[in-house]
């Protein structure tokens, strides 16, 4: 019975984890060209598919092309996205730089980050209001017993519990990242 609100708390931790893959942190990640998507044959096509995405040093993407006529248009893509990376075309690839970050930056980032968290929490605490009304409602049709409701009650605040520190977790983590590079 509360497996589907559990699932709803794993997908809040997930999808965190995924827009911090988005945040560089002055090393290069590949994960920041997920959301980039180039006009292949007429079609939006994810970066990843048309060439070969490779990292040869810390702060360095390599993006070859499977065809070198797409060149220009994987240029196109990258300065339209907000990366906030100028794309250096070399003839037969494109390669992306990062610079090192700023202690300004990084404290911005990590108070991104921590906003970011709550905003999960956030949801969270909001599959938990979710979850504790339905038990109210299976109590009042008299679906479950008033022992059960509190019993479940008590369930939920742990899943709860569980999951704001996962997000904790991964907040730490994120923002350890971002100040000791």
């Amino acid at each position: 019975m509360l497996q589907e609100f559990e699932e709803k708390m794993q997908k809040s931790v997930e999808s965190l984890e995924n827009e911090f893959a988005n945040i560089r942190a002055g090393r290069a990640n590949p994960n920041i060209l997920n959301k980039i998507k180039v006009e292949y044959y007429g079609v939006p096509t994810p970066l990843q598919q048309v060439g070969n995405v490779s990292v040869p040093e810390a702060r360095t993407i390599l993006i070859t092309p499977w065809e070198t006529s797409l060149l220009k248009e994987i240029e196109k893509a990258i300065l339209c996205s907000d990366i906030g990376i100028t794309p250096n075309n070399d003839g037969k690839s494109i390669i992306l730089n990062f610079p090192e970050l700023t202690e300004e930056r990084r404290k911005e980032l990590v108070k991104d980050i921590k906003k970011k968290g709550e905003n999960a929490k956030v949801a969270i605490r909001n599959v938990r209001r979710d979850a504790n009304d339905h038990l109210k409602k299976k109590l009042k049709a008299s679906e479950i017993s008033e022992d059960e409701e509190k019993e479940n009650v008590e369930k939920v605040q742990k899943l709860t519990d569980k999951y704001v520190d996962k997000i904790d977790k991964v907040i730490e983590s994120k923002s350890k990242e971002i100040l000791t590079v």
